[in-house]
């Protein structure tokens, strides 16, 4: 029962996830192919596509904790559906602007801001703890294959079809992933008596991640990540295409780098850690993703393909390192009850850094270029070995399970 279960969850995932690659190579082309949009435009929509991490995450986890996951997620599902196919509506009636991509880019994020932690809340009911790092390697595999292939198939698709068009192929995937979801047992939820209020549940979530030892630092670590992240997001198809002249195929197969190295990653993370230890391979990994991060704006021509085909894989292997590594520990580390809540304190920290970079980005990429403003955000990427150096992970090999954390945080709510 739970074997089939986790894999109708997980196709589910897979089918969305391919579906969302290909849109987000479409949406960006949509943007600069048919729109013309500026740099500034650029920045605006990617930061509309991460901004609900910033206004919801935090109460997210308390939704989440208080609804049936299986009929959130596919109401959600069905929202983002919707939210996609009004793009091609409108350019077919030729009243398409800048001003609906960014509306229809926050309407997603903040369908899939609840979705993420109905998601990751629900694995540990339907996996033993025992299978969760392998399963989450899994996950990430799986999700990168789709970010190998999707980008591949939507430039290709782009390039045969065009920009818009394609975006259909992103709201099929949300109405067959909602077709998988409707399929699994719906989960009982706990009503108690006295219902603690939304503020002091954010509170006791809030209190349990700043005050732990790992996870933390980790939250601040994948802070500093995102925010660099964010300007990548925003500046890589503008810089693809205005300043390398990448064709649609071309973009997509140099954006599909990510999904290779985030396939390695998945490979690799499990043995890895085992070979050097969690937390050491932490810190083995922040600092990989500094190179990495520096090389994707180099050169010209074919040499700047493949420089930034060569940052984006080893960026991508470093960070779902880290990510496994963190999500895994936060999954065995955090009290079932406050599970949904850690995450989402982690989100509204570290996913509400996207959209700031991705702003910032599109400020800067204005004046200096998106080569020189994709340099100034790759430096930064130092700061995520001196923060895990900064902490008792610096000492560790191994993440440790029984790590203190304050009565308070850990005291169910009454």
């Amino acid at each position: 029962m739970e074997l089939t279960t986790f894999w109708r969850w997980w196709l589910a995932g897979t089918t969305s996830h391919l579906g969302s690659a290909v849109g987000g190579v479409a949406l960006p082309l949509t943007a600069l192919t048919v729109l013309d949009a500026s740099a500034f435009e650029m920045g605006l929509i990617t930061a509309a596509s991460y901004l609900a991490y910033l206004l919801i995450s935090l109460p997210a986890g308390v939704v989440v904790q208080r609804t049936p996951l299986r009929g959130m997620q596919v109401t959600l599902d069905l929202v983002r559906a919707l939210a996609v196919v009004s793009i091609p509506l409108a350019w077919w009636f030729d009243v398409l602007t800048v001003a609906q991509l960014v509306a229809v880019a926050l309407a997603v994020s903040f369908a899939n801001v609840l979705f993420d932690v109905a998601n990751q809340t629900f694995l540990p009911e339907i996996v033993p703890a025992a299978q969760l790092q392998a399963r989450n390697s899994l996950n990430s595999g799986t999700h990168a294959a789709t970010q190998l292939g999707g980008p591949s198939l939507g430039g290709l698709a782009v390039q045969v079809l065009g920009a818009v068009p394609t975006l259909f192929v992103d709201a099929l995937s949300y109405l067959m992933s909602a077709v998988l979801l409707r399929t699994l047992p719906a989960r009982r939820v706990q009503r108690p008596a006295d219902r603690p209020p939304m503020v002091r549940m954010i509170r006791e979530g809030w209190h349990f991640v700043l005050r732990h030892p790992i996870i933390g630092p980790a939250m601040w670590d994948a802070t500093a990540t995102n925010f660099v992240s964010g300007a990548m997001l925003a500046l890589f198809p503008y810089y693809l295409v205005r300043e390398l002249g990448a064709p649609p195929v071309m973009v997509g197969l140099l954006l599909a780098a990510d999904g290779l190295g985030a396939l390695l990653g998945a490979a690799l993370t499990t043995r890895f850690t085992d070979r050097f230890g969690t937390a050491r391979g932490l810190i083995i990994a922040a600092f990989a993703s500094v190179p990495g991060a520096l090389i994707i704006p180099l050169g010209t021509g074919a040499a700047g393909y493949l420089a930034f085909a060569a940052g984006t894989i080893i960026l991508a292997v470093s960070s779902v390192v880290l990510s496994v590594t963190t999500r895994t520990y936060r999954m065995l580390a955090s009290p079932p009850e406050l599970l949904s809540r850690v995450i989402a304190t982690v989100k509204f920290v570290s996913w509400g850094a996207i959209p700031l970079g991705s702003l910032l980005a599109g400020v800067l990429a204005g004046p200096l270029g998106a080569r020189t403003t994709l340099l100034i955000f790759g430096a930064l990427t130092v700061l995520s070995p001196i923060i895990y150096l900064s902490t008792p992970i610096r000492r560790l090999r191994d993440l440790p399970l029984d790590a203190p954390t304050p009565t308070e945080a850990r005291a169910p709510s009454r």
